[in-house]
């Protein structure tokens, strides 16, 4: 599995590096290797993108999301990014440490 998990995420070529030596993006990849490679049954991710150019963050959403969906997992993510929020399944908007809406998000009925 890690090694399907390295491919999937193009790290390869960068097994040896030391982190000063990696992108941000090869970095949020790395960092979402060493998460999905223990098999957690639900994978928390806390601003994800944060400190990640759009290109990139859009690449890194699409891994988490495919690699989540591939290995049957939950993503609970985290972020103030309204974009990253919209490909969620699921939204749960809160503000002040108050859940203000919660509900799908179109992409799958609610249960």
């Amino acid at each position: 599995m890690v090694g399907e998990i390295v491919e999937m995420l193009k790290l390869e070529d960068r097994l040896t590096a030391f982190p000063h030596e990696l992108s941000g993006g090869q970095q949020q990849r790395t960092a979402i290797a060493r998460a999905l490679a223990v098999k957690p049954a639900i994978v928390l991710a806390d601003e994800p993108t944060g400190n990640l150019d759009s290109r990139t963050s859009q690449d890194v959403m699409g891994l988490l999301k495919s690699m989540a969906d591939r290995f049957h997992q939950t993503l609970v993510m985290i972020t103030h990014n309204e974009d990253i929020a919209q490909m969620a399944d699921r939204l749960i908007r809160i503000e002040d440490g108050k859940i203000i809406s919660s509900g799908g998000n179109g992409n799958v009925p609610e249960q």
